[in-house]
């Protein structure tokens, strides 16, 4: 199967209830951002640059676990920022698994060797690493030499400890599909279990606006995918898929992926700011949907991110005949795990092709080489500090 089926029956169970219930708007994943605070400074991310004014704010456990609480969403994302910097990110691990929630830890891969012995591995726990290259192009991505060799041994040793662990890859105008396929075709060989693909969204926070894609350039870019791709366990739904090729329509559903931080909900969306609202409900009951969408706000023109369309997808969204059949498909002929049978570790330690292999087991390092504990990046008073 493409997911876990405690996953899959979990989900499909809440859209049931749902339905039955006739709502309308209601979360799938939750985007939990604990804090905002990065160790890296990624060309392409709006993130530490949106909300600098507050990037050494820090959520509680106990206010992640309240506004879980009250969103219901049966996956939480737990994102940021970088949450691996995140003091209290086992306990707060702990408390959404006891909950019965599924978890997606978005992690740029820095820090999970030093904070592995913090979890246990479980069906409903994903490692989701994000890498937008082999090692030269993501390094340079990310602003930071090693980036990509240290997320390689995290993986690593994530999938040696019995993790399940996914990738996520962005895909902007100069990326070049025949590297992601090498990309994936290297994660596979490591038993790494899905792979997530999205294009960019072009952040009003972020300067650099010529590494983004136009609709049309999104479209050309991604009829390749399917080519290049498709014999790997892709996470990205055939529906979403056929919308990124320029094969159909979809409308955004933003209110699928709620985003909760230090701030607040953030409405309308993952990608845009134009409240922070103080409940779920008045997120959900306050934002004019109406108002957001292709042809009605300029910021939603060239946007077809996964954290709008993607539930749009799962929803039914411009529903066509056969989409069911489409999906239940796609998940029943997924394989998680990649060669993971085949001592695919060991096979990729003797590789020495400059993809990150042969590492010196070397830990993450801030920018001058320094060796970097995630707990240097907490002051004596609580508050983060970006190296």
């Amino acid at each position: 199967m493409r997911f876990p089926l405690k996953l899959t029956t979990k989900l499909t169970k809440y859209l049931v209830g749902k339905r039955i219930r006739g709502e309308e708007r209601f979360p799938l994943v939750m985007m939990l951002e604990p804090l905002h605070a990065c160790n890296l400074t990624c060309t392409g991310c709006g993130r530490i640059r949106e909300y600098k004014s507050t990037i050494n704010e820090m959520l509680t456990v106990e206010q992640c676990i309240a506004a879980m609480e009250e969103c219901g969403a049966p996956v939480v994302s737990i994102c940021g920022g970088e949450p691996t910097i995140y003091p209290e990110l086992g306990r707060l691990v702990r408390e959404i698994l006891a909950r019965g929630r599924h978890i997606y830890l978005c992690t740029n891969g820095m820090f999970i060797r030093k904070r592995l012995h913090e979890f246990r591995p479980t069906a409903s726990f994903f490692w989701n690493v994000h890498l937008d290259g082999l090692e030269r192009t993501h390094d340079l991505a990310v602003e930071r030499d090693g980036v990509f060799r240290e997320a390689i041994e995290g993986i690593k040793a994530a999938k040696a400890a019995g993790f399940l662990v996914c990738s996520n890859t962005t895909i902007y105008k100069e990326t070049d599909l025949n590297e992601i396929a090498e990309l994936y075709a290297y994660l596979h060989e490591l038993g790494v279990d899905g792979f997530m693909i999205s294009p960019a969204y072009s952040y009003a926070a972020v300067q650099t606006k010529d590494i983004f894609m136009s609709r049309e350039e999104v479209r050309e870019k991604f009829q390749q995918v399917c080519q290049l791709l498709e014999k790997y366990n892709l996470m990205t739904s055939p529906i979403y898929l056929e919308y990124l090729r320029g094969e159909r329509e979809l409308m955004c559903t933003a209110w699928g992926n709620p985003t909760y931080n230090p701030r607040g909900w953030k409405g309308p969306c993952y990608l845009i700011t134009d409240a922070h609202h103080a409940t779920f409900r008045e997120f959900i009951e306050n934002t004019p949907w109406e108002r957001y969408g292709r042809g009605r706000d300029p910021r939603c023109q060239d946007c077809m991110v996964h954290v709008g369309y993607e539930p749009s997808a799962v929803l039914g969204a411009h529903h066509k005949l056969g989409d069911n059949w489409k999906m239940l498909k796609w998940q029943l002929s997924g394989r998680m795990g990649g060669a993971r049978r085949e001592s695919a570790a060991s096979r990729a330690n003797s590789h020495g092709n400059g993809r990150g292999n042969g590492h010196n087991g070397s830990h993450a390092t801030d920018h001058i080489g320094r060796p970097v504990d995630p707990a240097e990046l907490v002051s004596p008073d609580g508050s983060l500090r970006v190296l």
